[in-house]
């Protein structure tokens, strides 16, 4: 059994560790870590990978055993359901839908599309209106038939989720979609908001940027 050793790691790096493991074609490992949001995310990116895990918790020094899954070779894989998404009735994320080209009646593909969310506030000049403009945003979005594979908050942009702010509906309603809502973990635990996050999954640098990398196009505010 290969063991890594990730205490004292800030993410992304447990899980860039990990992943050089599995990588390297290792069926059982042992992940060290100290960091509850770290040790969530690479049982998140293991299960991805057709793993089984297991948590242990001694006062605070974590350990996560994993081992593959029979018959399982491995793939990439998107990060783990929600609670939203592992409802008896699953959602259905809306297909990518067409438009016709200005002039002309030919079809055009949108494609897919991730959404990259750094602030609070969709421009900076007037905050006030600047928030209400996000709402508006984040509320249209939620409206669209073809909805985005990923809403990514980084930064400020992860005030957003907070249980009691004006946006966290709107990102309830395109979770309910099936869209993935991730939150910067290294900005939830900057802010001290980690029990105020009202929807989405806590995660990582290496899953935020892995699973916008998916889309065709990443649309940043």
């Amino acid at each position: 059994m290969k063991t890594i050793n990730a205490r004292g790691k800030l993410c992304p790096e447990p899980v860039v560790m990990t992943k050089a493991v599995v990588d390297q074609g290792e069926r059982e490992l042992e992940v060290l870590l100290d960091n509850p949001t770290a040790a969530s995310n690479v049982m998140r990116f293991l299960e991805s990978r057709e793993y089984s895990v297991l948590l242990k918790d001694d006062e605070g020094m974590l350990s996560i055993s994993a081992c593959k899954k029979e018959g399982k070779e491995g793939k990439s894989a998107a990060p783990a359901a929600t609670a939203t998404e592992t409802s008896q009735e699953q959602p259905v994320r809306a297909q990518p839908a067409t438009k016709i080209a200005p002039g002309g009646t030919d079809p055009l593909p949108t494609g897919t599309f991730s959404v990259l969310v750094t602030c609070k506030t969709l421009g900076r000049s007037d905050e006030q209106l600047g928030e209400v403009l996000m709402k508006s945003f984040l509320g249209t979005l939620a409206q669209m038939d073809n909805a985005p594979i990923v809403v990514a908050l980084m930064n400020e942009g992860v005030r957003l989720s907070l249980y009691d702010s004006s946006t966290c509906d709107h990102l309830k309603n395109l979770e309910k979609k099936g869209v993935i809502i991730l939150v910067c973990g290294t900005c939830v635990s900057h802010f001290a908001i980690a029990d105020r996050i009202g929807v989405g999954t806590i995660s990582n640098m290496f899953e935020i940027i892995e699973t916008l990398n998916r889309a065709d196009k990443t649309i940043t505010l």
